[in-house]
């Protein structure tokens, strides 16, 4: 497998690269950061969506869709959105063959064309709290893409809410960034999150409050895999979303915007993946078990069928593959690269004995397993391998977070991984330092580890390290 993909130790960004292309995940698209997701690495990413859709639909929160073109005066309605947007943003001047009256931006995020018609839409305290989500693709202009990581376009859910009170507004920001993020990404990625608050500095252009999961990737970087932003009144106030109360003054909303995309397919590759290519955790995998004829002849292809069949009624996401036409080592190198959890490998040998053979892609373990017995061997291999997976990355996280007390010290200890060190000794300066060095606060903790509200809490924690 060494000559197949480039070993993660000798150079972590080619191996991410050759995965991807090997794996055939995604292509790079014919305008620069643009990507092509194949089918292969779209399969994942719909696997992702229904699991988070459930989540989100389970806080409230309705589908709904917003257009892609949002008029240029709508950005400047809320300055330090468009002042955080305006060096990424994609602006159309001309259509239908003439220069058109107002340019349109193509959606960096829907903040601005959705408090339009949150405006529009509510009117009383009877129409709050106003939640709603969209499923769409944006458009940041990117300078140094990376497929999934950061490129000019991409998928994702774009949550946005009104409520009446601030406190509201937090509970419902805080409810989105633990139930369906961080749930989503232990349970079923099985990439151990830490959940904290962004400093100032790395806060959403507009918002009053952003929360953050951050997961470590396999060569000790961190990843922002997910934010929940709690936005005030600023953008209320910008497009006028009040309402009557109940007591029949006029007031300004509190709304909260949050998203995850096609980022976490990127996190997914680098946390999970090793040097035979990705491992996806079961409960994700789009495909769980790969039936493999070994051999035709003897039976076998029909005993296969049969092995499906009998783990399809078990509930398994199970896809047989019966192409002795291709090489049967070819075939299991690309089962590899692909990362189904478990391989049911059919051949004559092993069926004379009454025997399949059973193989786990996170230990590589290979057991021949009576017929009778396999679909009870591969439940129990799914069941032990997201678990693993997770235990195994909260493993590596811990292995490279250490605990310092000074700023230098932390930046010497992000060199390899991530720092924790007490936010009174950064600080605003420290920060400004940090990111002249390539490093920055991924988040700030509680003592205890929970989330803070402000960054001005005392006795908080900083967690440093370089980034994606």
């Amino acid at each position: 497998m060494a000559r197949v993909l480039t070993p993660r130790a000798e150079d972590f960004p080619r191996w991410y690269q050759d995965l991807i292309a090997k794996a055939k995940l995604a292509d790079n698209g014919p305008v620069r950061g643009t990507m092509v997701i194949r089918p292969a690495g779209y399969a994942i990413w719909e696997r992702m969506q229904a699991e988070m859709d459930d989540r989100i639909k389970a806080a409230g929160a309705e589908n709904a869709y917003f257009p892609l073109f949002i008029p240029e005066s709508y950005l400047k309605r809320e300055a330090e959105h468009v002042e955080g947007f305006s060096p990424e943003l994609a602006v159309v001047t001309h259509g239908g063959g003439k220069q058109l009256a107002e340019p349109v931006v193509v959606r960096p995020t829907s903040e601005t064309v959705i408090g339009e018609f949150m405006a529009k839409w509510i009117d009383s305290y009877r129409d709050l709290p106003l939640l709603l989500n969209q499923w769409a693709n944006v458009v940041r202009w990117e300078l140094r893409p990376r497929v999934f990581l950061r490129t000019s376009e991409f998928l994702w859910q774009e949550g946005h809410t009104a409520h009446a009170t601030r406190e509201d507004a937090r509970a419902y920001a805080r409810k989105i960034l633990h139930e369906a993020y961080e749930d989503l990404m232990v349970n079923v990625l099985g990439i151990p999150v830490v959940v904290g608050l962004k400093t100032a500095r790395e806060r959403f252009a507009g918002a009053t409050a952003t929360y953050t999961c951050e997961g470590m990737m396999g060569d000790g970087k961190a990843l922002q895999l997910g934010t929940s932003h709690e936005l005030g009144q600023n953008f209320a106030k910008a497009f006028d979303i009040s309402y009557s109360s109940a007591e029949g003054g006029r007031e300004h909303a509190w709304t909260t915007s949050w998203g995850t995309s096609t980022r976490m397919l990127g996190g997914l590759i680098m946390c999970h993946g090793d040097d035979n290519g990705l491992r996806v955790p079961p409960r994700l995998a789009p495909t769980q078990a790969y039936v493999m004829v070994v051999k035709d002849g003897d039976g076998v292809t029909e005993a296969a069928a049969k092995l499906r069949d009998a783990l399809r009624d078990a509930g398994v996401r199970v896809t047989l593959d019966d192409r002795t036409d291709t090489p049967f080592g070819r075939r299991a190198v690309d089962a590899e690269l692909r990362g189904y959890p478990v391989r049911v490998e059919v051949g004559p040998r092993d069926l004379a004995a009454g025997n399949a053979v059973v193989v786990r892609r996170t230990d590589g373990s290979k057991s021949p397993t009576p017929v009778a017995d396999v679909v009870g061997a591969v439940l129990a291999a799914l069941d032990d391998d997201q678990r693993a997976l997770h235990d195994q990355a909260l493993a590596f996280r811990d292995s490279r977070t250490v605990d310092v007390a000074t700023l230098d010290e932390a930046l010497e200890a992000a060199a390899t991984g991530w720092a924790r060190v007490p936010w009174s000794v950064v600080g605003v300066d420290g920060e400004a330092k940090a990111n002249g060095q390539g490093v920055t606060v991924r988040c700030l903790l509680r003592a205890d580890g929970s989330v803070p509200d402000t960054e001005d809490e005392p006795d908080l924690v900083a967690i440093l390290a370089r980034a994606y």
